[in-house]
């Protein structure tokens, strides 16, 4: 297993201040990723659920659940499975994209650096594993199996923003790349690499429909005063959390009638990372947060 880079948390500082006080709140982590978010909330005193499905993340799980008991509690699921919570929350935090720790674990083939199987799962357990849930997950590899050349095409040019998508998805699917160097040796234009290697991670792990699906959910889990705070990385995720954020926000009806019923959230923060944090961890220079607060609380 080779692992490059210690994984920094990204606009850590901005999200705990859009947060403000959390000491006895309840938060859900949805993104635990190497825990960095969930254990800055348990040293301020919150009680975290946390969601990831990667399974290389238990043993950072179950650190934090040694050192802090009963008040961190972790689901190894995706993060629309939010969904089956009851309980209403303080907040719900979303640190959307990939992490370092995933990229640079090169037998998980989402880096064009390392040769390693064409994998790309979020949830990298074996076809065994798999079976047993009943759930279908396929790797990089096997979606290019699985996929025509007009699917493939709408993957890289949805996803990836890939130029001349369909001469490339062709050549993918004659080739049937089955590690990230045969893939990355199929892509002559250098520029094009890193997003056909970003457009088939999205696809393969259904990241935009995990977003959509996760916040959906948001207003039903939020008490009145609730925040829900997103990092996203990429324009796709950063498009559904602005957009999705602009509907709660906006009060029904005509707003040039006498009576308008309120919006239901609205609009608490937005930041960028700054100089100091874009120095010392480049991976930030795309993160974008956005934070919505519902109304009816306290904080209003």
């Amino acid at each position: 297993m080779t692992i490059t880079q210690k994984h920094i948390p990204v606009l850590l500082d901005a999200v705990l201040d859009a947060l403000g006080d959390i000491q006895g709140k309840t938060i859900i982590d949805c993104t635990f990723g190497a825990g960095g978010y969930s254990r800055a909330f348990l040293d301020r005193g919150a009680n975290v659920i946390a969601f990831d499905r990667d399974p290389n993340v238990v043993a950072d799980a179950d650190a934090l659940r040694r050192e802090y008991g009963d008040r961190f509690t972790f689901v190894p699921r995706p993060f629309s499975n939010i969904a089956e919570l009851e309980m209403p929350v303080a907040a719900i935090v979303f640190d959307l994209g990939i992490s370092s720790m995933q990229i640079d674990i090169a037998e998980r083939g989402f880096s064009f650096r390392y040769d390693a199987p064409l994998d790309m799962r979020m949830d990298n357990r074996d076809k065994e594993q798999r079976a047993k849930s009943k759930e279908q997950i396929f790797t990089a590899a096997e979606l290019i199996e699985n996929s025509s050349v007009s699917e493939i095409t709408d993957i890289l040019r949805n996803y990836g923003d890939v130029k001349k998508a369909n001469i490339l998805a062709r050549a993918i699917k004659d080739a049937r790349p089955k590690t990230t160097f045969e893939l990355r040796d199929l892509i002559h234009n250098p520029r094009d690499i890193a997003p056909v290697f970003q457009a088939l991670r999205i696809a393969v792990n259904d990241e935009m429909g995990e977003l959509e699906r996760a916040l959906a959910c948001v207003p039903n889990l939020l008490v009145a005063g609730g925040k829900c705070i997103c990092v996203t990385f990429h324009s796709l995720e950063d498009r559904i959390v602005k957009n999705t954020f602009r509907t709660w926000t906006t009060a029904p009806g005509d707003p040039r009638m006498p009576t308008v019923v309120r919006a239901p959230f609205k609009l608490i923060k937005t930041a960028l990372p700054t100089d100091a944090e874009l120095e010392n961890n480049s991976r930030a220079r795309s993160a974008h947060m956005r934070g919505v607060i519902k109304n009816g609380g306290a904080d209003e």
